[in-house]
């Protein structure tokens, strides 16, 4: 692989105000493609360890080729093929997210025999171990990685050196923006599909932070695990929804959907009410004065 991809990791590059905005956001986004491809080629991590962490990845490249939209050449390019390739190991994801679901279930005190939950986990354990070895093969590791090469040979020649940082600051409130914008009116209406379009959108919001967290550490720390708090209670609306189909006709838990549909359906109301509550304190500030305040970090700090 090239250089960028191999990228000493061990510490996250982020924007800072005393140094050029170029080289730190290609030193960022080298380090994204290093950390997807330590998670595909690491012969010591599981299949399912090695997808999980390549699609976090892509999600943080998706939310930076996002941000850099305007400046940089073929950015939608990149952002679409890294969707691709992570859509193309989402499969292997649906019996791990129906396990964390339904474990959660059972943390949170869903009535089933110890014989019917020791059943049911054995079920979707068997789907996940069959979805990983079909999905996970060497043939698409080569692709992933082969495309990874190609994206951080891009990386070198981005146009980056003449850089502004209100240009970034207004990309990152095009971010938070959108994150408000899809901010349900009502949670207890809202559908799978409106909660995982936020959920995209928070996370876009989330890994965009992240690269100015310097800019006021204790704070922009605060923000942006108080995003991946958020993050994290949408993610689990999301799983609930993937063990539901699996109560579906002719699915692996149907005989159980009369016990697993209404506790899925009380723990996404409880998910969503905590939601709800982190989304309201994080999206509270216009836009504007959203983008006023990046500005003023980033003065105060040159």
């Amino acid at each position: 692989m090239h250089g960028p991809v191999l990228a000493d990791m061990a510490e996250k590059p982020a924007l800072q105000p005393k140094t050029a905005i170029g080289p730190a956001v290609r030193a960022i986004a080298a380090h994204v493609l290093a950390s997807a491809g330590a998670a595909i080629a690491d012969p010591q991590r599981s299949s399912a360890e090695a997808v999980h962490d390549f699609r976090r990845a892509m999600k943080e490249w998706r939310a930076l080729m996002r941000l850099l939209a305007p400046f940089i050449p073929d950015a939608e390019r990149w952002r679409t093929e890294a969707r691709d390739h992570a859509r193309s190991l989402a499969h292997a994801r649906d019996g791990q997210a129906a396990l964390n679901a339904f474990d959660n279930l059972v943390k949170h005190g869903m009535a089933l025999s110890k014989r019917s939950t020791a059943t049911v986990r054995s079920r979707i354990e068997a789907l996940r171990g069959s979805e990983e070895r079909a999905v996970l093969t060497p043939e698409l590791r080569d692709i992933i990685v082969a495309w990874l090469d190609s994206a951080a040979a891009a990386v070198e020649t981005w146009p980056l050196d003449p850089f502004d940082f209100s240009a970034i600051a207004a990309q990152l409130t095009a971010g938070y923006r959108a994150a408000r914008k899809r901010m349900p009116a009502d949670w207890s209406a809202a559908s799978d599909a409106e909660l995982h379009e936020f959920r995209q959108r928070v996370v876009d919001h989330r890994y965009q932070m992240e690269l100015i967290e310097p800019l006021w550490p204790r704070f922009g720390r605060m923000w942006t695990e108080e995003a991946e708090r958020l993050r994290e209670r949408l993610g689990k609306c999301q799983d609930l929804a993937v063990l539901e189909r699996l109560t579906g006709p002719h699915q692996v838990l149907a005989h159980w959907r009369s016990r697993l549909t209404p506790a899925c359906a009380e723990r996404r109301t409880a998910l969503s009410h905590h939601a709800a509550r982190i989304a309201k304190r994080l999206f509270a500030e216009k836009p504007k004065a959203f983008r006023r305040r990046l500005e003023t970090l980033w003065e105060h700090g040159r």
